[in-house]
């Protein structure tokens, strides 16, 4: 049996507050079992030289693990260079969010996901993705507001969850203490159609058969579906059309 008598399909509790940091066009601070972080949203008139005289905009992240987000072993600050992972994460929240919407719609600026998480127990990309998805989407509000873009984008949603294989059995949402001992870690994103745009896989332990792979793949999916409803609801709530 899982902490708290989870049952192997089912996520940890999941909570988003919106405007979580004042004065920024969008933040969200993400709650997903006792995993913590906070995102932000900032825009900046300026783009990458390959994208000059293109009239499209970009889409870009930041991800870090703040001093005592994992415990008493203290987590240095990332001060100019970033690490393997955090770059291989903060890649990884960017490429999806860029699928979100036509980059056309918010001209020649960036808007950049900072994601920080202020406490881990696995699942923090994830977790980061899934917040910067609903401060990307609030951002818009400010844009529209301030005039900087006459109407609001059309957007899809999407969302990821790390999905485990452990003894051939399928686990949702993994909390640290599974992920450490796991033999499958896999990652997940998914549009609300089921679409998939993004999946890892981590294999540390056992092969994991085709067939095994597929439900797992499926079982992310169904998840993905439920936190896309549980954001529906955050960004009706805030006024936002879709």
């Amino acid at each position: 049996m899982r902490a708290n008598n989870r049952s192997a399909d089912k996520l940890r509790p999941i909570a988003f507050i919106p405007g979580y940091v004042r004065n920024v066009p969008g933040s969200v601070l993400c709650e997903q079992g006792h995993t913590r972080v906070v995102a932000t949203a900032t825009v900046e008139d300026r783009i990458p030289p390959f994208l000059k005289k293109s009239g499209r905009g970009w889409i870009t992240a930041e991800y870090a693990m703040l001093p005592g987000s994992s415990g008493n072993q203290r987590i240095s600050r990332e001060r100019g260079k970033i690490n393997n992972r955090s770059g291989e994460i903060q890649r990884f929240i960017a490429r999806a969010l860029r699928t979100v919407f036509d980059l056309k719609e918010i001209g020649e600026r960036t808007i950049t996901l900072d994601t920080d998480v202020i406490q881990a127990d696995g699942g923090t990309r994830c977790a980061s993705l899934n917040a910067g998805f609903l401060a990307l989407i609030l951002s818009f509000k400010h844009l529209v507001y301030e005039q900087w873009i006459a109407d609001f984008p059309a957007f899809r949603f999407i969302a990821a969850v790390s999905i485990g294989i452990r003894d051939q059995e399928i686990l949702a949402d993994l909390d640290y203490e599974e992920d450490a001992h796991i033999d499958n870690d896999i990652n997940i994103v998914s549009t609300a159609s089921g679409s998939l745009i993004e999946v890892q896989s981590f294999c540390e332990g056992a092969p994991t058969s085709t067939e095994l792979f597929s439900k797992a793949i499926a079982l992310g999916v169904e998840k993905n579906m439920e936190i896309i409803g549980i954001q529906k609801k955050i960004l009706g709530d805030a006024g936002i059309p879709f």
